[in-house]
């Protein structure tokens, strides 16, 4: 309840439709930094994923990958985060030939930014991954939609996604 209230709050102040996607800089597979300020003039979707090889997360890359062409076409690019390492993250990307980045966070600095640790996570005491969610910001940087998952085993509705791209 404490984690939820705190998630409600954070979400609320700082991570709202229409309020400036919080800017980072995160490790790829092949070490290269990346930032979403990479992505002005773009629209970017960033997915945070608990863990690379899991089935949930396995899937949502799958779906993003398998719609990267539509996206593309709409002027957005992709970019998933795991707290992963950037070996793990190199092979997750190898196995689904993705055509966008995996990021690693692996200090877990960008999801306690974002607001999306989940401590202890899949009963491992000490583990924290990161919740489920998308954030899709336009060519300037604004948050045109935001989306937590309610618990990390639900994926997000992609066509809702693409529906969003295609109005901005």
């Amino acid at each position: 309840l404490l984690y939820k209230l705190y998630l409600d709050f954070y979400m609320s102040e700082k991570l709202i439709v229409g309020s400036q996607i919080p800017n980072f800089t995160l490790k790829d597979s092949d070490k290269n930094d990346v930032s979403p300020s990479n992505f002005k003039g773009k629209k970017l979707v960033v997915a945070f994923l608990p863990g690379a090889f899991t089935g949930v997360c396995d899937k949502e890359v799958c779906a993003l990958q398998d719609n990267i062409d539509n996206l593309s076409k709409l002027n957005a690019n992709i970019v998933a985060i795991t707290v992963d390492s950037i070996f793990v993250n190199k092979e997750f990307s190898k196995k689904y030939n993705l055509g966008f980045p995996v990021l690693s966070d692996y200090d877990r600095k960008v999801i306690e930014l974002y607001g999306l640790g989940i401590e202890n996570f899949a009963g491992l005491p000490g583990y924290t991954a990161s919740n489920r969610a998308i954030y899709v910001s336009d060519e300037n940087g604004v948050i045109q939609y935001a989306w937590v998952a309610p618990n990390p085993g639900v994926e997000p509705n992609y066509n809702e996604i693409q529906n969003k791209l295609s109005s901005i």
